[in-house]
């Protein structure tokens, strides 16, 4: 391990602490979007799942293009661009004071982070040896969940569910972390900054369709937007519902402690978890793991208690684990190496199911009320396992194409 964790390439650190800091801002004040709209600026859930819904709704389409251009004109440009505009982004969402302005802000937020997840992703896979990606994105993930972890426990601190004053504090972090960035690659000269020159002769269209093609690709893709579909309910439905039932009477409280549980328990079984999932293919893990996430929302509308609930959150951080930490390696394997940026992007339409989760859940919320639970989370747990037909169909042609072996394997992406 620790052998491994020498050849780590410096600029790789940098965007892995870099996104912890980053994740910790963003967790003070995201994650009590919905709940400071319906506190304090009188939005009705429905209003409130469309706010939340925007984000995704920009990345669905952003994301793509995000990738596709950072294989053209380059990963620096394209990182720092995004991050200086992600700051502005929170600024602005601290000096919002219309419902319009929050939808407005957090398009443009949505629309930050679908260029800047993928050409990040593409850039730690470009200056990371084969043999160490696994690991570099399960660190990379890692680094997400401590910010997560101290994020919201902080909003709680400075009052996120009833002030702005946080998305500042988020501003400055990223203006932070861009410098250090710019910096970083002032000093690095050995620094692959993508621009693959195949990518360069390749249109936006012609692209796209490479990407749609890939049959392999597509299943992924539609069975990762079932994983976060039912991903998504967590941090839309979810926080709404604690407010609004008359079982909990503080539902900004139980949602932060809910979410710090998630992150905590991420640190603890990521690692078991990992090590015992990378003896199978990457599709595999992605199975199981939607069907522990759908197996929590059923815990979540069943039983309405604080130990229940956070037994549910035990079970879905399961999942979570099991979706996500093997599906940046499952895109890099599919992926072609010269277009890679491009993968990374075209997986980004996965966000329509956090688009579709918050509509949905506050639709079911605003006809049903919080009272009747199980018919809100028995629909969300059914729409969740209609992903895993499609990553069967996933697994069954990797192994066709002979490139299913266990995650710690690899091997050339197909042709």
């Amino acid at each position: 391990m620790n052998s491994h964790l020498k050849q780590i390439h410096p600029l790789a650190w940098t965007i892995i602490v870099g996104t912890m800091f980053g994740r910790m801002a963003t967790s003070m004040s995201i994650p009590f979007l919905s709940i400071y709209l319906i506190k304090s600026m009188g939005a009705s859930p429905a209003e409130a799942g469309m706010v939340v819904a925007v984000s995704s709704l920009i990345g669905v389409f952003a994301s793509f293009y995000g990738g596709y251009i950072s294989d053209r004109i380059g990963r620096k440009k394209v990182l720092l661009f995004s991050i200086f505009s992600w700051a502005l982004v929170f600024i602005g969402f601290a000096m919002a004071n219309q419902i319009w302005m929050f939808f407005v802000m957090n398009a443009l937020n949505g629309l930050c982070r679908a260029v800047f997840e993928p050409t990040s992703r593409a850039m730690l896979s470009d200056i990371t040896d084969p043999k160490n990606r696994l690991l570099i994105f399960n660190l990379r993930y890692a680094a997400i969940n401590v910010g997560v972890v101290i994020g919201p426990l902080l909003g709680l601190q400075f009052g996120t569910s009833q002030s702005g004053a946080p998305f500042i504090a988020a501003g400055f972090v990223y203006i932070l972390y861009g410098l250090v960035l710019i910096f970083q690659f002032g000093r690095r000269s050995d620094i692959n900054l993508g621009r693959a020159t195949t990518a360069q002769s390749v249109s936006l269209k012609g692209a796209f369709a490479v990407t749609s093609r890939d049959r392999t690709f597509m299943y992924v893709l539609v069975g990762s937007i079932f994983c976060v579909l039912g991903y998504g309910h967590f941090s839309s439905t979810l926080p709404q519902y604690l407010e609004l039932s008359p079982s909990f009477g503080n539902g900004a409280e139980m949602f932060t402690y809910m979410l710090s549980m998630n992150a905590v328990v991420v640190l603890i079984v990521q690692y078991p978890l990992v090590r015992w999932f990378r003896n199978f293919p990457p599709a595999v893990s992605l199975i199981v793991g939607n069907a522990f996430v759908a197996s929590s929302l059923l815990v979540f509308g069943l039983f309405e208690s604080r130990w229940t609930m956070m037994l549910g959150v035990i079970i879905f951080t399961i999942g979570e684990v099991l979706m996500f930490t093997l599906m940046d390696l499952l895109v890099d394997r599919i992926a072609k190496p010269e277009l890679r940026g491009t993968y990374f992007g075209m997986i980004g339409f996965n966000n329509m199911g956090n688009v579709l989760a918050p509509v949905i859940g506050g639709w079911l919320l605003t006809s049903l009320s919080a009272e009747q639970p199980l018919m809100i989370f028995l629909p969300l747990a059914l729409m969740t396992a209609c992903g895993i037909p499609f990553l069967l169909l996933a697994h069954w042609k990797m192994r066709d194409l002979n490139i299913d072996q266990p995650a710690d394997k690899q091997t050339p992406a197909a042709s």
